[in-house]
């Protein structure tokens, strides 16, 4: 018998998770602003958060009382998604309930296997772990591994899978078609045909992250489709 999703994620089933996060560098790369984006998309009818920085994690979990996947970026190539068992250690502590992690088969920094980051973050803190994956390949390993859901975040970002213009459709109905814990769409999901394309999928729930909180990048969409830039 397949064991049933713990209550935090089942409070994440056929809902809409935003990511509020901005780039290093931009004027909205602030704690205040990021908890602030994080209360409006509650307001919205977001059933979860998914937040980067030990700061800004802290802050919304004072904040927003949602179920929040928190990650730490260091670097931004190779294995960078919370790459060690000290920095998802630190997520943890900050306040996420689910601690992100780079869910991919690459060597990790610390030296430490996926399935060894994972004993330790359930042993040591209690949390539930989202193994970020870059291929079908990387969800089976890290469902194997022990993860508690797996994501597409890293679809077309690792060399293994072509990055698609939209949401890797083909990986996400695999690995929800093979595996038994629940898998999270996320990753191009730009359009409202582009998430219902990920529920209709298998999608377990759905992180939309740019197309909501992004300005940047949504005023550039806008000015490229009008000839304007």
């Amino acid at each position: 018998m397949t064991p049933s999703p713990s209550p935090t994620l089942l409070a994440l089933k056929g809902g809409l998770i935003v990511s509020c996060q901005a780039y290093p560098g931009e004027p909205m790369r602030q704690a205040e602003t990021m908890a602030q984006l994080a209360e409006s998309a509650a307001i919205g009818g977001a059933i979860g958060i998914r937040a980067q920085g030990l700061d800004d994690i802290a802050l919304i979990h004072q904040r927003v009382q949602l179920p929040q996947i928190g990650l730490w970026k260091v670097g931004a190539s190779g294995v960078f998604i919370t790459p060690t068992f000290e920095h998802a250690r630190a997520v943890v502590a900050a306040g996420a309930e689910i601690v992100a992690i780079d869910g991919t088969r690459r060597e990790r920094p610390d030296g430490l296997t996926l399935a060894e980051t994972i004993h330790r973050l359930h042993e040591e803190t209690g949390a539930l772990v989202m193994a970020d994956a870059g291929s079908y390949d990387d969800g089976v390993a890290a469902a194997e591994a022990g993860a508690d859901c797996v994501g597409t975040t890293l679809s077309g970002y690792t060399g293994e899978r072509e990055k698609t213009v939209g949401p890797d459709l083909e990986t996400l109905s695999r690995l929800a078609d093979t595996l038994t814990i629940p898998v999270i769409a996320e990753g191009r999901i730009h359009t409202l045909d582009n998430a219902r394309e990920c529920r209709d999928a298998g999608a377990f729930a759905i992180v939309v992250g740019t197309a909501i909180t992004h300005p940047a990048s949504i005023t550039r969409w806008f000015a490229d489709s009008i000839g304007a830039r």
